[in-house]
């Protein structure tokens, strides 16, 4: 498995959001499962990040599929008192730091328990203000 993988796995874990952002590509995209818009860039993407990692509860990694630069990770939470399911698709660079985080999740109601929970998250978040373009 490679290097970054690891340590993203052992980070969500932990929930140690500040560990995040050594991973991630100083330009990474994150698409979350929530809406359609792309969060760009690594102090707003290991903001989320972290607010996600505090949303999830009983949160695991069930499986792992992937080799060089693409993987898929399996994982299964809960979000309040809902179950969740879902996969996080990851595309490192060159330097082998995360470029792409995409999200995919299930059911449709734990997806907008997420959306409530992190919306109400963020809204109280001071480092969120310089980044409200990316809220809209």
């Amino acid at each position: 498995m490679h290097p970054t993988i690891e340590k993203m796995m052992q980070i969500v874990a932990s929930g140690e959001e500040e560990k995040i952002g050594d991973i991630l590509a100083e330009e990474v995209r994150f698409l979350p499962p929530t809406y359609w818009k792309t969060w760009t860039g690594r102090a707003p993407v290991a903001a989320v990040l972290g607010h996600v990692g505090q949303v999830f509860t009983e949160f695991r990694y069930r499986r792992v599929m992937g080799e060089g630069a693409d993987w898929a990770l399996e994982f299964q939470c809960k979000v309040g008192e809902l179950d969740a399911v879902g996969v996080d698709l990851v595309t490192l660079d060159e330097d082998g730091l995360i470029a792409v985080f995409e999200v995919v999740m299930r059911p449709y109601k734990s997806v907008g328990a997420l959306r409530e929970a992190m919306n109400a998250r963020v809204m109280q978040d001071a480092r969120f203000l310089a980044f409200r373009d990316a809220l809209a």
